[in-house]
């Protein structure tokens, strides 16, 4: 693997970490505002707030073959 796909690959690889990074952070907040406010939490809104997440492990999943079409794609 030559330096342009090692670099496509960390940065499909950290955009994916950072989508999972984020749903769970949002997942974490709308817990804890919801226990603050006495409210239940409710099911829809957990649903959309894990979206993120789901993405970035399909993104984990597949990097290498979105590094190596990123590559191609930057490489012109």
């Amino acid at each position: 693997m030559d330096s342009p796909e090692r670099g496509a690959l960390m940065l499909v690889r950290f955009i994916a970490a950072a989508l999972v990074g984020w749903a769970i952070v949002e997942l974490v907040l709308y817990w804890v505002v919801c226990n603050h406010n006495n409210v239940p939490v409710k099911i829809f809104p957990c649903v959309l707030k894990s979206l993120p997440f789901l993405a970035g492990v399909a993104i984990l999943i597949k990097s290498k073959s979105l590094a190596e079409w990123l590559s191609d794609k930057l490489d012109l």
